[in-house]
């Protein structure tokens, strides 16, 4: 035993040993949920019937992903062979850097965003170029256009982008990708319910344009894990080969297409949020709180150097927010997660409740 001790363990790749860390603050989460920014409701009442009539049977068969690719691409009217299933968005973004970055590449970044995205790109060999936001957090058009080079082999753009809750428009999304003829463009269009407005039509037309979205925000389907990238022919058949053939389970199968049939209660839960997210600003408003505008179901807010117990004592409140200062440029910033109506009014009073306690302390 004592010489079986002193045998090293094999070593991973040293970009393994160097990739950044992600822990998400999970635990328990028994609280209103607005620090994920997920459905804080309940997926749709078709989608649970479906759970229901699953056969024990029916679990002990390989998932079968195509069927369903078809039914998700004439909904989002494009070729089957245009869209990919994944497990979850994150799944999606790391498929694509795996497939496309090399020794040598540059993915850029507009921050603050996604975290996942440096996470993935670390396990690659290109290097993450940061193009940072200004104090207004507007998406960094011109910096980003400035810092496009040759090297320059994806651009990874998250619209609406998170933290922020900025959106961007088309047209600089298209004058980036044309810029860029070398270089994938990702949208990534996971909040895309909340702002409504999309480049997913430009598939195919546009050929470095590659799409990714989520079922995990408006769906309510994040348990599930399921995701999905929409890009040109030529470009899928090589993500085809780094996608696992079973990485979405057969659950999410049977699920997402009652989910995507259910629009009448997809609509009703978008509606709402949208409701509940301009009541929950005006109160921010009333307590002179700076906010950002938000195009998703969040809200930034600057709370400044009393961050970590503002997130404190929202929890004790019974309401989970998320402290986002560790992100570029979001020193002393929280983020929101929107809820329903009826949630958010719970939210409002212990966001009065906070601030008081705040401003009490440090007048």
């Amino acid at each position: 035993m004592a010489e079986a001790l002193k045998v090293k363990f094999p070593s991973p790749r040293k970009r393994v040993s160097a990739m950044m860390e992600y822990h998400p603050p999970l635990g328990c989460r028994d609280s209103l949920r607005l620090d994920f920014n997920e459905n804080t409701l309940a997926c749709s009442p078709r989608v649970r019937e479906v759970l229901g009539a699953i056969s024990a049977g029916s679990l002990t068969r390989y998932p079968e992903r195509a069927p369903v690719e078809a039914k998700v691409a004439a909904y989002l009217k494009l070729q089957p062979e245009q869209l990919a299933l994944t497990n979850g968005v994150d799944e999606a973004i790391h498929v694509l850097f795996e497939t496309f970055l090399d020794a040598g590449d540059e993915l850029l970044l507009p921050v603050p965003t996604y975290t996942m995205y440096e996470v993935y790109a670390s396990s690659t060999d290109a290097q993450a170029i940061a193009v940072q936001a200004d104090d207004s957090l507007d998406f960094p058009f011109e910096k980003l256009m400035a810092a496009i080079t040759p090297r320059t082999k994806v651009i990874a753009i998250a619209n609406p982008n998170s933290p922020s809750g900025k959106a961007t428009t088309r047209e600089l999304l298209t004058a980036i990708a044309l810029r860029a003829p070398q270089a994938i463009v990702l949208v990534d269009e996971a909040y895309y319910h909340f702002h409504g407005e999309t480049v997913i039509d430009l598939v195919g037309v546009i050929p470095n344009l590659i799409v990714a979205r989520t079922f995990s925000k408006a769906y309510g389907l994040a348990g599930l894990r399921i995701g999905l990238l929409a890009a040109p022919v030529e470009l899928m058949k090589w993500m085809r080969r780094v996608l696992s053939p079973y990485s979405v389970n057969s659950v999410a199968l049977a699920c997402l297409p009652a989910a995507i049939d259910d629009e009448t209660y997809l609509r009703w839960y978008i509606d709402d949020i949208l409701a509940a997210r301009t009541e929950f600003e005006a109160a921010l408003d009333a307590l002179n709180v700076r906010r950002w505008p938000s195009s998703a179901n969040f809200v930034l807010v600057d709370i400044g150097a009393q961050h970590k117990e503002f997130v404190h004592l929202m929890r004790e409140a019974g309401v989970l927010v998320r402290d986002r200062s560790a992100d570029p440029g979001c020193d002393g910033r929280v983020r929101i997660t929107i809820g329903t109506r009826v949630q958010m009014k719970s939210a409002i009073i212990a966001l009065n409740n906070t601030m008081a306690a705040l401003r009490q302390e440090h007048p």
